[in-house]
């Protein structure tokens, strides 16, 4: 089988190098692809958001199947085009990747169908929005551009200045452009969240080992909100009763809210939650397979990533018994210094062997890329360090073991990666 892997970041470093790990598929190419990447697959300089680029590429190559893996796509729709042209796909057509294009969407879904999240109001207009804060005056208070951000369209006003101030930048100054023209003001939430990916065929829903994702840049959770630091995987907050809970309550009357709105979903479905005091509840809704959480749920998949993609393919998921390895994983993102404000690319990595990885631990590379024969920087998030291990302690130590074995100019990386969980376990 020869596979297209459409993106080229973090996760789709750790979706490549499992696709290695079949023996059903004999080759892959990635579009872009980055400078880690081109160790395991042929790379290809066409943009993740080049519906036609990519449609060419796949005919070009005579591909079987093709895995798109970013938001941006999937929300533009080119796995549409890509079933127009007659390619098998992995991911949501575009009437299902809505659930994440549009934050107003997913709420007013979760609303109509009494799946439970944060309450909340739609704005279209600052002046409207603004009055609103100053007449509720509740703090911390959470506010959400609408359309895609980079993971960056969030933020939680901790007074009255930092709501006006994201209200202005998101909906006047248009920071995040048309993404900015509607905003959800939600209340805020307390308790501790959880990311759990899930497999779906639209009728059948099979979650991944849960994750916990660490957003701010800094230690004890300081700083700005990045496109995600670290993660760790299982997490120790979603026990079995809460599994159980989200699924009756959550993730499939959520597949039922979409099939009632005919926009049924096929590929991964991604569940942001909140364990509240008053029960789990949805943050958000990704479309795909989360960036950094792949990077420690799919070294833990034991079932061929090809089997899985085939029985969604074919509306077959609940014949296939998808197994996960009973073991901790530990992923330590490492960042550009000054990342997600102001950075500079272009620095070379060392540390790593000719395959860009480390013994003992999996090095998926983000922003990086071939010059010369040397892997250098060209991204904010760098290499994502992950370690598979029988406990969450130990996959901690193997990943910070192996960050100090790579060094970049102006290097960065949080220290703190797991220590909620791990005060947790403990």
């Amino acid at each position: 089988m020869k596979i297209l892997v459409v993106g080229g970041g973090g996760r789709e470093h750790a979706i490549v190098m499992k696709f290695a790990e079949s023996s059903k598929v004999d080759k892959i190419y990635c579009a872009p692809g980055n400078g880690g990447i081109s160790k395991y697959a042929e790379c290809f300089d066409v943009n993740a958001k080049d519906i036609d680029g990519i449609v060419e590429l796949a005919k070009k190559l005579s591909v079987d199947y093709v895995f798109v893996a970013p938001d941006d796509p999937l929300v533009l729709g080119m796995v549409d085009v890509l079933n127009a042209n007659g390619f098998k796909t992995f991911g949501p057509d575009k009437a299902a990747a809505i659930i994440e294009g549009s934050k107003v969407f997913s709420k007013d879904l979760m609303k109509k169908y009494g799946i439970p999240t944060a309450e909340y109001n739609v704005f279209n207009a600052p002046e409207d929005a603004i009055k609103f804060i100053k007449n509720s005056n509740k703090y911390p208070t959470v506010i959400k551009a609408d359309g895609l951000a980079l993971g960056k369209g969030v933020v939680i006003a901790q007074n009255e200045k930092e709501a006006l101030d994201a209200v202005n930048s998101i909906m006047t100054d248009k920071i995040f452009g048309e993404s900015g023209s509607n905003i959800v003001i939600e209340e805020y939430l307390e308790g501790p969240e959880v990311s759990v990916l899930s497999f779906t065929d639209g009728k059948t829903v099979v979650p991944m080992i849960s994750s916990m994702d660490h957003k701010r840049a800094f230690d004890n959770d300081e700083g700005p909100n990045t496109g995600g630091m670290g993660t760790i995987a299982p997490n120790p907050y979603y026990t079995k009763e809460v599994a159980k809970e989200c699924m009756d309550k959550i993730f499939i009357p959520t597949i039922n809210a979409m099939n009632s709105e005919n926009r049924t979903f096929k590929g991964c479905l991604y569940f942001g939650l909140m364990i509240t005091k008053d029960g789990p509840k949805v943050i958000e809704y990704n479309c795909r397979f989360g960036d950094p959480e792949t990077q420690v749920v799919l070294p833990l998949l034991k079932t061929d990533l090809v089997d899985i993609m085939e029985a969604i393919n074919d509306g077959k998921l609940s014949e296939l018994n998808i197994e996960f390895y009973d073991k901790s994983a530990a992923c330590v993102v490492i960042a550009s210094g000054g990342y997600p404000k102001k950075y500079s690319t272009g620095y070379e990595i060392s540390g790593l062997n000719e395959n860009g990885q480390i013994d003992g631990s999996y090095v998926y590379h983000a922003g990086t890329k071939l010059t010369d024969g040397k892997i250098v920087t060209s991204g904010g998030r760098v290499l994502g360090v992950t370690t598979i291990s029988d406990t969450l302690s130990d996959a901690l130590k193997g990943s910070y073991s192996a960050v100090k074995k790579i060094n970049f100019t102006d290097m960065h990386y949080r220290k703190d990666i797991g220590s909620k969980a791990l005060k947790k376990i403990n």
